[in-house]
This record gives structure tokens, sequence and C-alpha cells, in this order.
């Protein structure tokens, strides 16, 4: 093949099939498995190929993935156009452009196709008519994630068939919440089937810090009781904007911008990952920073990494936690905490590569104590999504 795979990633090729997931940790070499998979499992020439090898290709990743070329670069490294295959390389975006396309083979970079949108309708429908394998650091929170998956297997007829069998809906919740679940030895069986684990290991150790920052506990005790939002100067009606006017309150302070700058001063290189637009504006501040050069990757910009001895690279969790890498630093601070676990641990991996330089990586928290960050932290800890709706619920 002309590429040399870790061991750990020579025990997963022997393992993969057709539909599987390979579950391997941020960094532990997916993409290339990925290829060699389609080169081991189809050496013989594309035209003549008794095993009906496709004729094509397609990677579907982040945007940010595709833009970067990362995936261009894997497939010049293993020779995959050189073999006679085309190659498309596109973001989950356009995904629904591919649902057409029959006899090829599809490397759905991270699990995407989750959920009941137009992504995983897409993905099911694709997956049925082709072969493909999926790539994932953290395949799914819980069931549903997997729903799509078992669907293109072909383990259910639909999604009602999947939750006659397992969901039992809370009855008194306000809003769709699974109250247990049915026949879960089904459903794990079933999740050991397609999944091959590319367990690494790693030469790096995550140093990882909460930071407790201080708050107006006043002004947050005012904000809970009576609702109101004092930047919209409107009463809050629901769930979504008590959460974000909860939050804005404990994140939106200076305290907290003290401590992106202690940590920049003392460690020069920085990524910060944070939510909402107000957090950018404060992280904005970074410029006045003597020979801090700032870069920002956001909706609102796609800049590259920043170069030299000292820089912060403002990240948007919605925009940037998969799909891109850096070696460049060993230290990256949340200003404000995701309500996933599964986007912090995508968030943790740009800098747990396999080909770092560094041995330790340093992730600082910026935390308070505060209601809304206990109980977000809580949910992490239960490798949960935080669930806007029940915690405000909980609050009435």
């Amino acid at each position: 093949m002309g590429v040399m795979l870790w061991s750990h990633q020579q025990e997963a090729l022997q393992k993969m099939t057709d539909g599987c997931i390979l579950k391997g940790g941020v960094g532990s070499g997916k993409s290339l498995t990925a290829l060699a998979y389609i080169v081991e499992s189809y050496e013989t020439p594309r035209s003549t190929s008794p095993s009906g090898a496709p004729a094509m290709v397609y990677i579907i990743c982040t945007a940010k993935k595709r833009n970067d070329r990362e995936w261009h670069d894997e497939v010049v490294r293993i020779g995959l156009e050189e073999r006679g295959y085309g190659v498309v390389i596109d973001s989950w975006n356009n995904i629904a452009k591919y649902k057409g396309v029959r006899k090829a083979f599809f490397v759905f970079d991270e699990a995407r196709g989750g959920g009941q949108g137009a992504w995983g309708r897409a993905f099911v429908k694709i997956a049925r008519q082709n072969r493909w394998i999926l790539l994932s650091a953290t395949p799914g929170d819980d069931w549903m994630d997997y729903l799509n998956v078992f669907l293109a297997h072909g383990f259910y007829r639909n999604k009602t068939d999947f939750v006659e069998q397992h969901v039992e809906w809370d009855r008194f919740a306000k809003y769709p919440k699974v109250k247990r679940w049915h026949n879960q030895s089904k459903l794990q069986g079933f999740k050991r089937l397609v999944t091959v684990s590319m367990p690494d290991k790693r030469h790096t150790r995550r140093i990882v810090e909460w930071v407790d920052v201080p708050y107006d506990k006043m002004a947050f005790k005012t904000l809970m009781r009576d609702r109101f939002d004092p930047w919209k100067m409107e009463p809050i009606e629901d769930a979504g904007a008590l959460c974000y006017a909860a939050r804005r309150m404990v994140n939106d302070n200076e305290a907290r911008m003290e401590r992106v700058r202690a940590i920049l001063r003392r460690f020069k290189r920085v990524i910060v990952f944070y939510s909402f637009d107000y957090e950018l504006e404060l992280l904005r501040g970074l410029h006045g920073l003597s020979g801090v050069s700032v870069r920002e990757y956001n909706g609102h910009k796609h800049e590259s990494l920043p170069e030299g001895e000292s820089w912060a690279y403002l990240v948007n969790y919605a925009s940037g936690a998969e799909g891109w890498n850096c070696v460049t630093t060993d230290c990256m601070v949340f200003f404000s905490l995701s309500y996933s676990w599964r986007q912090t641990q995508q968030c943790m991996g740009r800098i747990d590569r396999m080909n770092t330089p560094f041995t330790n990586l340093r992730y600082w928290f910026l935390y308070t104590k505060s209601d809304i960050d206990l109980a977000i932290r809580r949910a992490q800890g239960r490798k949960e999504v935080f669930n806007e709706k029940s915690w405000a619920l909980s609050r009435a």
C-alpha cells in the first residue's frame, strides 16, 4: 500500500467491514485508516474488479476540513486517485446533492447524520444504496444518535418501529423526553455489531483545570426571580431565553477576561473556545495586548490559525469543534461551557494529535458556581447534553 500504519490502525483495519462505525479518539488516525480500508478491500483494478469496487469515493466532512484540504492531503498520501478512483470531498451542508449516487463508496467523517433532519434523511438514503463507513471519536450521546445507522443497516423499518420497541416517553414532560429505554440488550448488540474501536496509545497527557470565576450573585438571583431580560428589557418567556440570559449574567464579565489574559501572558499561544457573540466582543479585547496576534473562526470569519511567538485563536463551538487540527500549541481555554460532553471532547482533541510535539496538554475550563454553570457541568460529567427545558422547569 505504500503507507505505514500504526499498530492500532492495522488492528482496526482487520476488523472493519462496510457499514461500520470506526470509533477512535480525535487525532488517532481514522482518516488514513478509512482510506487504507478502501485500498485493502478493493485492490484489483477498478474496471475489472470482480468484487464490485466503486469507481468513485465520496468523503463527507465538515466545511472547514474540506476547505483546509486535510482530506485531500490524506488522499494524495495514500495514492487513491493514482489507483484509479475518482474522489469527491464535500461538506455535510451539501450531502443532499448526493442522494442519487449509487454503487460508490462513502466515507462519513464524524456522526453528523444523526437526528431526523435533512442530513439524517440524506445519510440513510445514501447508505442504503452505496458502500460506506462512518468515522467518529464520539458516536453518540444516547441511543437516538445511533438511529440512522441502525436504519441504514435495516435493523428497523423506520423510526416508529425503533420507538415502539425501545422508547417509553415521559407523559408528564412538556417536551418530548425519554423516560426509559427498553430492551437495551438488543441495542447494545447492534452497537457492538457495527462499531470497530481503535484505541490508540497516546504519548500525550491531558492536564485539566477548572477555574472558578466570580460573578454577580445578586444580579443572577434577581434575574431568576423576576424572569426579566435586562439587555432586551423584556420579560423572559421560554426556557431558551432564560438559559441565554442566565449564562450571559455569569459569562459577560471582566473577571473571565483577566483569567484569559493571565494564561496568554504565561503560555503565549492559546486556543479559546466560546459560545456567544457577546463573549467574542469581550475576547476581541485581546487585540490590545502587545505582540499578540488574534484570529477568529466563527460564523463571521474563517481565519486560519495564527503564527508567531504569541497568539490567540478565538473559535466558536458551533463552527469549529470538529474538522481541524493544531500542533503548534499545547494550551486551550474554554471561555464558557458547552452544553455537550461530546462537543467538548471534540474541541479538546483539536490539539491532542498523534503528531503533536507536546506531551503535556493544558485545558482550562472557566466556570462559576452559579446554578446554571453547575448544572451544565453535571450534565457533562454524566456525558449527557444539558437540557434547557428541564433545567428551566426545575427552577420555575
